[in-house]
């Protein structure tokens, strides 16, 4: 008999989808995205993109933070963009390096990447994107839960591994490791919501 092994996808597949197809693909595999998000997710995301934008902006720092669908090329060193087995669309990312940015999106390793808990598919975020950030290195990754209201916060070590995540709530004042000088004030998100 004889064993079938399963197709590994790659970017030009994933290029090759329906434009309205809302995928992610990890290691190879194409993981469907959630149904339409929640008032709640969508109002995070834009506090938080308002804040980074406007710090950003005052600050003159050279990132530039981007909201889903949003497409993110995860490659390896030397790898061909074509060749990419991850592609996935963080509800933000802030990246630092232009040369990554391209027409449809980036091209390696954003700086930054803050996920809001979808409540179809938390394993998503908790474990298969934890792992996937962890490998390629994304220096400081969020999770913010607004169902119990948490954030975890996973920060590279020595550029190695994430360390143990700083585990906050929507009371608290979370510093935004990447820059020395900025901090989201999660009340204020709160009162918003």
């Amino acid at each position: 008999m004889e064993v079938r092994t399963p197709k590994i996808y790659t970017y030009v597949d994933y290029l090759q989808l329906h434009q309205d197809t809302r995928v992610e693909l990890i290691d190879g595999v194409i993981y469907d995205m959630s149904p339409a998000l929640s008032r709640k997710h969508q109002k995070i995301v834009v506090e938080f993109t308002t804040a980074i934008n406007n710090y950003l902006k005052v600050s003159k720092k050279p990132c530039e933070i981007y909201t889903a669908p949003f497409d993110v090329v995860l490659t390896e060193e030397g790898q061909d963009e074509k060749q990419a087995t991850n592609v996935v669309q963080p509800d933000i990312s802030i990246i630092c390096d232009k040369k990554k940015l391209t027409e449809k999106g980036c091209v390696g390793v954003p700086e930054m990447i803050i996920e809001v808990v979808s409540e179809y598919n938390p394993f998503h975020d908790y474990i298969r994107k934890l792992n996937l950030y962890n490998q390629y290195k994304v220096k400081e990754y969020w999770i913010v839960n607004p169902n119990n209201q948490t954030i975890l916060v996973y920060r590279l070590k020595d550029n190695e591994d994430y360390l143990p995540p700083e585990v906050y709530t929507f009371n608290d004042k979370v510093n935004v490791g990447i820059f020395e000088d900025l901090i989201i004030d999660f009340a204020q998100i709160k009162e918003v919501l």
